[in-house]
């Protein structure tokens, strides 16, 4: 008689870092339950997963009762649910209604530490997204397309404090500079609209930052890029993009590999320790 399979749930957002987090999963012979966003998740995660049950944001309730439901007593998120949704056809059920009205304000710290506080005190404990997946995670130094010439690390050094400042303040984590201005800081609107933004003003030459938070949770909201950075990076005008090594995740690594080859962009990962 075969052992049964451990059950492990998934919080699934946007992308494909959650498909490829089922894959790793199943293949460590776990049996995946995921939560997906309506508004966010691709459909695709039907074909991978052991179970998926649909919900619309903010309904945090009946996520817990679908992940109690299937066994579940450890979960893992993956993938950016855009904060956006909490201004734009929001759902919330009386769980999150009674949270939110807790809440001293809807910064993202603030949100994901009451999800993992109403998750815990449903018995379920939410993992390290690095500790599940840790050969997406970036390294030190050059890691793909160009070597970086010298205006590039000039840049990086300025930008990364910059980055620093909002993440701080928890308004984003990503910064566009050039030739030490910046460009474009992101906010709610999300890293792609803060490249599109910043690469306009510049001339071919912007290098964008992405850094972790001070005190990074490694639960959620991990820093990540993905072949869809890159490519929003050459429509806008960007050259380079420095990530901060040991919390940034690299989603699709071979065919990120691939395209900042094909499109001649630097992808370089930061010591923050040296800036």
């Amino acid at each position: 008689m075969q052992p049964r399979q451990r059950a492990i749930g998934l919080i699934a957002g946007y992308g494909m870092f959650p498909l490829e987090v089922v894959d790793q999963l199943k293949n460590e012979g776990y049996q995946v339950h995921v939560v997906a966003a309506r508004e966010e998740t691709s459909q695709e995660i039907e074909a991978v997963a052991d179970s998926v049950c649909w919900l619309h944001v903010g309904q945090i309730g009946a996520m817990i009762k679908a992940l109690k439901a299937r066994g579940v007593d450890e979960v893992i998120m993956a993938g950016k649910v855009r904060k956006l949704h909490l201004f734009r056809n929001f759902r919330p059920d009386l769980v999150a209604i009674k949270s939110l009205l807790r809440l001293p304000d809807r910064r993202d710290d603030s949100i994901m530490l009451e999800i993992t506080r109403l998750l815990a005190e449903a018995g379920i404990r939410l993992l390290p997204q690095v500790d599940v997946v840790p050969g997406m995670v970036a390294s030190k130094g050059h890691l793909f397309g160009p070597k970086p010439d010298k205006q590039i690390l000039r840049d990086i050094r300025f930008g990364v404090p910059q980055g620093r400042g909002i993440a701080a303040l928890d308004i984003g984590q990503t910064v566009v500079v050039q030739q030490g201005a910046v460009l474009a800081v992101e906010a709610i609107e999300g890293t792609d609209e803060a490249i599109r933004r910043g690469g306009e003003l510049g001339n071919g030459k912007a290098v964008v930052i992405k850094v972790a938070k001070p005190a990074q949770d490694l639960r959620f909201d991990v820093p990540a890029i993905g072949p869809d950075t890159l490519w929003n990076m050459q429509q806008a005008g960007c050259r380079a993009i420095a990530v901060q090594a040991g919390c940034t995740l690299l989603i699709e690594r071979q065919r990120l590999a691939e395209q900042a080859r094909d499109l001649r962009i630097t992808v370089f990962g930061f010591d923050n320790s040296e800036y």
